[in-house]
């Protein structure tokens, strides 16, 4: 990877959203918990949730991921909150569509995706960028189970 492709795929945007990632810590009572690791970079993602009538009431993060999986993550921490499983599944299978098939941007509320299209053409760093939708999929399906 040149240095130019570097400042292109880790861009003030990126950077920026990963320095401010939402809701970060854990929750001491949460009904649901996932963890996702990337084996190709090591990076991992630990999400809990609080889940009340089907929807996210509380959402806490542990990010320990590269700049691209943080932005991922703090995309993912400005919305989670009221979401349902359904669409969170829904994101994370239009997320993974951008990147792998360059289909469109996840609509809204979590278009901000959009920041991560440069990433498309950086296979190895795809996992690493779903790995907080992954979690936060897999800690509602958790709450859902334990209810």
């Amino acid at each position: 990877m040149s240095d130019s492709d570097l400042i292109k795929l880790y861009s003030a945007r990126i950077l920026g959203l990963a320095a401010e990632i939402p809701h970060l810590g854990r929750l001491p009572a949460a009904q649901g918990t996932a963890r996702r690791r990337s084996p190709l970079c090591g990076s991992t993602v630990t999400v809990d949730v609080v889940v009340k009538e089907g929807r996210i009431a509380d959402f806490a993060q542990d990010v320990k991921a590269c700049a691209l999986g943080q932005a991922s993550a703090a995309v993912l921490g400005n919305v989670a909150i009221g979401r349902t499983l359904p669409e969170l599944t829904a994101a994370r299978d239009s997320l993974r569509a951008m990147l792998k098939e360059g289909g469109p941007v996840p609509p809204a509320p979590f278009d901000a995706y959009e920041v991560l299209l440069p990433a498309r053409d950086y296979k190895n760093r795809h996992a690493s960028i779903l790995l907080a939708l992954e979690a936060a999929c897999e800690a509602m399906e958790a709450a859902q189970a334990a209810a």
